[in-house]
């Protein structure tokens, strides 16, 4: 077909791909003229998006490590580890004993922090039990490696501990609760862990001293987590 020119304005006669390569650039396009529909699938890439709004975000994301995120300068979570003891403990470890904690078998736990920035959230919540029948201490602290954290100041000779109980009780258990931030410095791993220790009597884990076989004697589970907060 003849291209022919109108007198109207108009070029007819121009079949698909009738035109050179590169005659249309941006200034021939009219504003809004393309639209989706005009687009092949795959045709706009990661190099030709400058931004997208919070908006288009829907539908499920693919996974993301915590580390990878951005634009959040501090209190991201980067990792969970957590140990869950579920079964029992019984120890005779003393205060009046050189170290006077003992440690507690299952509440341990391992870490490796991705920055040396990085703070660790740590906490603990354990069922303590005695079956003393006089006045007793038990007492429980967080350990990081060999180190104690989050107990109290030292005064004279007294213990210093993350949580404890004292009194005159028979067959009972406590929970005893502790939350430390703690800022190890490092990237290696870290073992964090609850120690024990009593008063001239056996104490316990996850149950009470009497512990009998009964409908309304319990056995609890006690963990300690920890949490990788970036800096």
């Amino acid at each position: 077909m003849a291209i022919v020119i109108n007198g109207s304005g108009t070029v007819s006669g121009i079949s698909v791909g009738g035109l050179p390569d590169g005659i249309v650039d941006a200034g021939t396009l009219a504003t809004n003229s393309v639209d989706s529909a005009e687009l092949i699938d795959g045709a706009v890439d990661d190099s030709h998006m400058a931004a997208m709004a919070a908006s288009k975000l829907t539908g499920a994301l693919p996974a993301i490590s915590g580390a990878s995120l951005t634009g959040i300068t501090t209190g991201k979570i980067l990792q969970v580890v957590q140990a869950l003891k579920t079964d029992t403990f019984s120890s005779t470890h003393q205060l009046q004993s050189s170290p006077p904690y003992g440690d507690i078998t299952g509440l341990s736990v391992a870490i490796t922090p991705s920055a040396s920035s990085s703070k660790i959230l740590v906490r603990m919540n354990v069922w303590l039990g005695s079956n003393s029948t006089g006045g007793h201490t038990n007492t429980l602290r967080l350990m990081r490696g060999s180190t104690a954290i989050g107990i109290g100041d030292a005064a004279s000779s007294r213990q210093r501990g993350s949580a404890g109980q004292h009194g005159n009780v028979t067959a009972k258990y406590w929970n005893m609760t502790q939350e430390v931030l703690d800022s190890p410095n490092t990237t290696s791993a870290t073992t964090y862990k609850v120690q024990g220790g009593g008063e001239n009597n056996t104490w316990y884990i996850n149950r009470s001293g009497s512990d009998a076989d009964n409908w309304y004697t319990f056995r609890l589970a006690s963990s300690i987590t920890v949490m990788e907060i970036g800096a």
